[in-house]
């Protein structure tokens, strides 16, 4: 079984994006996917790769799906379907899924981790995260930041959470 990790930001009504945008911007956020996805392999949708602001993302593997046949795009592996995408991962590192929303809810069932940012408030928005199951995970790791300043606008906490055995 593949090593993988779905690294997403929530917001408190579940809402992840706007507009193919993400909804707010936490500096320490944005630093913490950097330290943790640099040098794996990232997994997304093409809207998602499209939305990067600098793409292709420094010192990491970029797995775009598509559901375009034969679709190609620079300095990206491609994936065709789910099952192609786990066939592509990497066998032993960690694997992490940075979205869309679709993404998400495709390779849920597949993750072995999450790694959540919770964003302790409700935006509007027309895209969101699935609910997760409490059954199906643990909480393993959990850090708060309650006291918003100028680079953080918002208060929020990482969850990491583990699929139970």
């Amino acid at each position: 079984m593949k090593n993988i990790s779905i690294i997403v930001a929530v917001a408190r009504n579940h809402a992840i994006g706007k507009d193919n945008k993400l909804l707010w911007h936490l500096s320490e956020d944005l630093k913490r996917f950097k330290k943790l996805t640099t040098g794996h392999y990232i997994v997304m949708g093409k809207k998602t790769y499209y939305s990067l602001p600098n793409r292709p993302l420094p010192n990491r593997t970029h797995l775009v799906l598509t559901d375009v046949p034969g679709e190609l795009i620079d300095n990206c592996t491609m994936a065709y379907s789910v099952t192609d995408a786990l066939e592509k991962m990497h066998p032993e590192e960690e694997n992490f899924i940075i979205g869309g929303a679709s993404i998400y809810k495709q390779f849920l069932r597949h993750a072995n981790k999450l790694y959540i940012t919770w964003v302790h408030e409700d935006f509007e928005a027309d895209t969101f995260f699935p609910h997760i199951n409490d059954e199906e995970w643990d909480v393993v790791s959990k850090e708060d930041f309650l006291n918003p300043d100028e680079n953080n606008p918002y208060p929020y906490s990482y969850i990491i959470y583990e699929r139970k055995k």
